[in-house]
C-alpha cells in the first residue's frame, strides 16, 4: 500500500515539475538602451543617431539634457559645448569650449556642427566606426519627441539624464528648476508613461519623485578613480547623493532603496553577482552602463542584469537574439 502511495506522490511531483518547466517562458524581456542613440555608429545625441538606434531595435533611447540661457532643453552630454566633435559656422574646429550651454542661447547653440569627430583625437580612435554626418545640429528634447511621433513609434521609451553637478553648480540651473523644466517638457509631449529621469546628482531625482511620481527615476552610480558619486572613502561622504550616505546604509542598493529609488544604473566594472542579487532582493532593477563589447555584455547577462546601455546596439541586439532574449 505505502509503495503505491509513494509512487503516486512521486508521479504527481514529476508531473508538476514537467508542467512548471514547460510553462516557463522560452524568452524573457530585457531593456536595451541606445547610449546617446547609437554613438558607436553615428554622431552622439543627434536625431540621426536616435533614429538608427530605433532601427536597430532598442527599447529605450538614452540621452542627456542641458538647458540654454533662454530656457530651451537641448540634448547634449556635457555641460559645455565639447570641442572634440564641434565645429563653428565656418566649419573650423573649436580650439576651446565657448562655455556652458546654460550661458548660451538656443540660437547660439544652433550655429555649431556636431556631425563628425575631430580627426586624430582619442575620441576618434575610440569610435573609429562612427559615420560622419556634416551639418548635424544639437537637437532639442522636443525635436526628439516629434521625430518619434513622425515615425509612428508608440513603443520606444526615453531615459533622460539631467546634467547637474554639485561641484559645478554655476554651469547649470539648480536641481529643482532643472528637474521641473524636464518634467514640464515630458508632460507637454504626453510622454510621461514612456520616460524615466536619471542622474548622478540624486537631488534632481528627489525633486522628480515629489513633483512627478508617475515618472520613474534611475539612480546612476560610478565608483571609479575618474568619477565617483558614492564617496565610500570620503570622510564627509558624497555631495551627489542627496544626503543618503554609504556609511549610513552600508551598500549602494540600500542607499537607493532609502532614497525611494526602484532602478539602479551602475558602471559595469562596479558590479558583481552579489551586488546584483542584493539589489534584486531589495526590489530594485539593475541596469549597467556603458557596455560595448560582446564579451562583457555576455558576462552582464550571465550575472542577471535587467538591462544594459550601449553605444553599439547592433552588437547587443545580435547577442540578445542569439540567446533568445526578447527586448521589451
Amino acid at each position: 500500500m505505502w509503495r503505491r502511495r509513494l509512487a503516486k506522490v512521486l508521479q504527481a511531483c514529476v508531473l508538476g515539475w514537467v508542467i512548471g518547466w514547460t510553462a516557463w517562458p522560452t524568452a524573457w524581456a530585457f531593456d536595451l538602451q541606445g547610449h546617446r542613440g547609437a554613438r558607436g555608429l553615428l554622431p552622439e545625441n543627434s536625431l540621426v543617431s536616435f533614429e538608427r538606434a530605433i532601427e536597430l531595435g532598442v527599447s529605450t533611447l538614452e540621452l542627456d539634457i542641458a538647458i540654454t540661457k533662454d530656457g530651451v532643453l537641448v540634448i547634449h552630454h556635457d555641460q559645455e559645448i565639447n570641442p572634440v566633435y564641434t565645429r563653428d559656422a565656418s566649419g573650423r574646429w573649436l580650439e576651446t569650449s565657448p562655455g556652458p550651454i546654460h550661458h548660451l542661447t538656443w540660437d547660439q547653440v544652433q550655429t555649431y556642427d556636431i556631425g563628425r569627430i575631430r580627426p586624430g583625437s582619442s575620441y576618434a580612435r575610440q569610435f573609429a566606426q562612427q559615420e560622419a554626418r556634416d551639418g548635424t545640429r544639437i537637437p532639442r528634447l522636443s525635436d526628439l519627441f516629434d521625430l518619434v511621433k513622425r515615425l509612428g513609434n508608440d513603443r520606444i521609451r526615453f531615459a533622460i539624464e539631467t546634467k547637474v553637478s554639485p561641484v559645478s553648480a554655476e554651469k547649470t540651473l539648480p536641481p529643482e528648476p532643472f528637474a521641473q523644466a524636464v518634467v514640464a517638457e515630458i508632460r507637454r509631449a504626453g510622454m510621461e508613461k514612456r520616460s524615466q529621469i536619471l542622474s548622478f546628482d540624486w537631488r534632481t531625482l528627489q525633486v522628480v519623485q515629489k513633483i512627478a511620481p508617475e515618472i520613474p527615476t534611475v539612480y546612476l552610480t560610478a565608483q571609479q578613480s575618474w568619477t565617483d558619486n558614492i564617496g565610500v572613502q570620503s570622510p564627509s561622504g558624497s555631495s551627489w547623493t542627496a544626503g543618503f550616505q554609504h556609511k549610513d546604509h552600508g551598500s549602494v542598493p540600500r542607499m537607493i532603496q532609502a532614497a525611494g529609488g526602484k532602478i539602479w544604473s551602475a558602471f559595469f566594472a562596479d558590479l558583481s553577482p552579489a551586488k546584483i542579487q542584493e539589489a534584486h532582493e531589495l526590489g530594485l532593477k539593475v541596469l549597467v552602463w556603458t557596455v560595448n563589447d560582446a564579451t562583457t555584455m555576455a558576462r552582464m547577462l550571465d550575472w542577471g542584469v535587467d538591462g544594459l546601455i550601449t553605444d553599439r546596439p547592433d552588437v547587443a541586439g545580435a547577442l540578445l537574439k542569439s540567446r533568445g532574449i526578447a527586448v521589451k
